[in-house]
């Protein structure tokens, strides 16, 4: 079996190679079994990291949305079924796009509505407007997306109810239920929070879940001391690769304030900013029933519904698989591991989770009380290379 000095040795390698920064915690049953930290927070200045930073989490959010949701399901306050419209009233009259024969389009009137089911396993037929947008000749959905909300990007500043009330005029990619499709459903589950509980969605989260907690390092947005505490975001400059001289860029402070900052001051619903410690306490919760130091936050029964594979053959055969997915299907806004031998998985099945795309990755696994959260903000972030090979090491060392 690997060790964890295998492990420290893998990831020390990451920055030998050019990653600024990662870091990592294993934790089993409340006992931390592995964490470590490696490379700088900020490379320009020569600041280590060390567990005291915070790093951007991206889709990671997924995770604390999904979570906050559906301990919402579980008190009663909405239904599967329920139409999206009975909560976004303008969502109630949707058209889809649908191709004919010789390549055309047309734009026609949706057959079922959108459920919350769909926007729980994102197949409500909204991606965001920058994936299909990258499609040569551009997809109508995508065109249509990028169209209604320039006007409110124009303005300099947009609430996540004024996205959500542009989106509702855009026409869905296909039929709700028939297709999966990444993309703008977390920002109608953020937006049930809201609808639900009549507050900002970033407060839902940070007084549901990260407080009752104790997750003092975690919100939706900077406040107190997290902006000093931030690491530096680093982009791969085009044409260069990792690890050679000029390959890495710093974000414009300019750009990465428009990204995040407190409460009000950005658009839409923003993502969590966390560490390795509070999100591992996150991780552990699910790992073990609901349970943490002693008080049950969620059911059991709810964590295992969370990570049933709410997918069809067909959606896991042509929406859901890739080299970095390989193995997973997706329950409610998260995957979870089907099929280990397909995914080269040496972890536990059913266990569950999901990534960032600023290069976070966590997984918690109810058979066993584990969860792993392992975090580095580069973009692009060299998923399959970095997730996959730290994903082999960390679960080798579990006996």
């Amino acid at each position: 079996m690997s060790t964890f000095k295998d492990l420290d040795n893998l990831l020390q390698k990451f920055v030998d190679d050019g990653l600024p920064g990662c870091g990592m915690l294993i934790c089993k049953k409340g006992e931390v079994l592995y964490e470590n930290y490696f490379g700088y927070a900020d490379i320009e200045a020569k600041k280590p990291l060390t567990a005291n930073n915070v790093f951007r989490q991206a889709s990671l959010t997924k995770i604390a949305l999904y979570t906050t949701l559906m301990m919402l399901y579980e008190k009663g306050k909405y239904l599967m079924t329920d139409p999206l419209s009975d909560y976004f009233p303008e969502w109630k009259e949707q058209t889809k796009v649908v191709y004919n024969p010789n390549g055309t389009c047309q734009i026609v009137p949706v057959e079922h509505p959108i459920t919350i089911k769909n926007i729980m396993n994102m197949t409500c037929g909204l991606p965001y407007e920058s994936i299909l947008g990258n499609i040569p000749g551009q997809h109508p959905t995508a065109l249509d997306m990028a169209r209604e909300l320039k006007p409110l990007k124009d303005t300099g500043h947009y609430t996540l109810r004024e996205q959500i009330r542009a989106m509702a005029k855009v026409p869905l990619s296909f039929e709700p239920g028939t297709r999966h499709q990444y993309g703008f459903a977390s920002e109608l589950a953020a937006g049930m929070l809201e609808a639900l509980c009549d507050k900002p969605a970033e407060m839902v989260i940070k007084e549901m879940l990260f407080e009752p907690l104790g997750m003092d390092s975690s919100a939706n947005f900077t406040f107190g001391d997290l902006p000093e505490r931030l690491v530096r975001n680093y982009h791969i400059n085009p044409g260069k690769t990792l690890g050679e001289e000029g390959a890495l860029t710093a974000v414009s402070q300019d750009r990465v304030s428009n990204m995040e900052g407190p409460l009000g001051t950005t658009s839409g619903f923003q993502r969590v900013i966390t560490n390795c410690r509070d999100y591992t306490i996150l991780m552990q919760m699910l790992a073990n029933g609901g349970m943490h130091n002693g008080k049950q936050f969620m059911g059991r029964k709810t964590i295992d519904l969370i990570r049933t594979n709410t997918l069809t053959p067909t959606q896991l055969k042509e929406d859901f698989w890739n080299e970095y997915l390989a193995g997973y299907g997706y329950g409610y806004g998260m995957r979870t591991l089907m099929d280990k031998y397909k995914g080269h998985h040496n972890g536990s099945l059913g266990q569950f989770g999901w990534t960032g795309g600023t290069g976070t990755w966590a997984e918690a696994d109810p058979s066993e009380g584990t969860s792993i959260v392992y975090m580095h903000n580069l973009q692009p972030n060299m998923e399959v290379y970095h997730h996959l090979r730290m994903r082999a090491v960390a679960y080798g060392c579990l006996e």
